[in-house]
């Protein structure tokens, strides 16, 4: 079972399920159990960047503090995800031309090979379709009561059995990419949804979760210039409805999930190539609206219903917004980092710039928050333990990792998960 994310006034946004249970008296959650040994999707379990997780290494070295490092059997930005005992990345093997597309599943103790199954052998003119900063396995995969299940955007999507990596489904949903893949699925009442905004006639599409068949797609419809993002859909709940949140060029809309209808939608002009997750938190929903310059807006989604551009939309902030990280919220603050280093921290009711450091290094992956320790990994592999807070930060630890990054990391009890390109690192545990 998994949870709807849901906003809270009174409650941080992201809570230990495991300890918590279900809490019937407050009817702006609905919970479902999910221990903190599982990280199912990307950024996590709410798809914040937000982790419970506990005893998360502070400081460690290239061999101490090191449970083990692999070498993966392909190259990919792909965040790890984790459940069953497994960690499981997508990834591509190019040869020339050649190239395979698939998943390897690795022992979250040891990390040793459980399996690894080849996917989706695209041509080499789809190959060649990608940004230099991209690569051919850039979305996560997603985690569901014994399933895996992969995405490589235009080139194909799969359902594999997470105990031994049997296919279960196979689909191919084409659409004219630009820059690559890096749009991640999400799972809800019984589909995969995720983002196929290409060169034209974008649409968020629905797979049948067993079967692989299309089941809706909803056509964009807006007006812009390049059509082209790279989002990730957000599943919430808003006045008792669920809603899956989904950014496209020029703007950001809900969708019901049983049918692909759109809900409401908020425009922000001409921004594309969309990378950052929404976050959710305290009845407003956070958005980045991507290049050439991103603003953050704050939205509130409750009573939405159409065209809701004039009507609710809190703030709008330009300065320092994040392009391609992702970003966190904790206890009515927002931690973004832009992707040429600049930390902020601001008001998640005025959008208020509290603070701002600079952080040398370019960003790609996305911050976790443990606690009051934001960690962060630079493009050139430098990682960063902060300690952040609404009145300042401080840098607790930074290493050069001596590889490149640009997956985001992984959390449980006792131990990080770091994706480099080529290889996966445990620390602790």
């Amino acid at each position: 079972m998994r949870f709807l994310l849901t906003a809270s006034a009174e409650l941080p946004a992201c809570l230990d399920m495991t300890k918590i249970g279900m809490l019937g008296t407050l009817a702006s959650l609905l919970l479902a159990p999910v221990g903190s040994a599982d990280w199912f999707q990307f950024r996590g379990p709410e798809g914040q960047g937000v982790s419970m997780a506990k005893n998360i290494p502070l400081k460690w070295g290239l061999e101490r503090g090191v449970a083990w490092k692999k070498k993966l059997p392909g190259k990919g930005w792909s965040s790890p995800v984790i459940g069953e005992g497994k960690v499981v990345m997508t990834v591509a093997r190019q040869e020339g031309e050649e190239v395979s597309l698939g998943v390897v599943a690795l022992k979250v103790e040891s990390g040793e090979l459980v399996w690894k199954q080849d996917l989706f052998s695209p041509g080499a003119a789809e190959v060649r379709k990608r940004h230099s900063k991209n690569g051919l396995a850039s979305a996560t995969p997603y985690l569901e009561a014994g399933v895996a299940y992969v995405h490589f955007g235009h080139m194909g999507t799969a359902a594999l059995r997470l105990s031994d990596g049997e296919v279960i489904w196979k689909q191919v949903f084409k659409y004219p990419p630009v820059h690559g893949t890096g749009s991640s699925p999400v799972v809800v009442d019984g589909k995969l949804i995720f983002n196929a905004d290409g060169a034209s006639d974008p649409v968020i599409v629905a797979l049948d979760q067993k079967k692989g068949e299309v089941v809706w797609k909803t056509p964009r419809e807006q007006k812009v210039k390049k059509t082209f993002s790279f989002g990730t859909p957000l599943v919430i709940e808003v006045d008792g409805r669920t809603q899956v949140i989904s950014q496209a060029s020029g703007k950001v809309a809900a969708y019901d999930p049983a049918d692909g209808k759109e809900l409401w939608k908020v425009l922000y002009g001409e921004g594309y190539s969309v990378v950052p997750r929404p976050v959710y938190a305290n009845d407003t929903l956070y958005v980045a609206t991507g290049f050439d310059r991103s603003s953050l807006l704050a939205i509130r989604p409750a009573g939405a219903e159409g065209d809701v551009t004039a009507s609710h939309v809190v703030f709008k902030e330009d300065r320092y917004i994040p392009k391609t990280p992702s970003f966190v919220e904790k206890a009515g603050y927002l931690y973004l980092v832009d992707d040429t280093g600049s930390l902020t921290c601001r008001d998640g009711k005025s959008g208020k710039l509290q603070w701002r450091k600079k952080i040398p290094g370019n960003f790609s992956s996305s911050p976790v928050l443990i606690g009051n320790k934001l960690y962060l990994a630079t493009e050139d592999g430098v990682v960063y333990v902060t300690e952040v807070s609404p009145s300042g930060v401080e840098i607790l630890f930074e290493l050069e990792m001596d590889e490149r990054i640009f997956a985001s990391p992984a959390l449980i009890d006792g131990a990080l998960f770091l994706r480099s390109e080529e290889n996966l690192w445990k620390i602790g545990g």
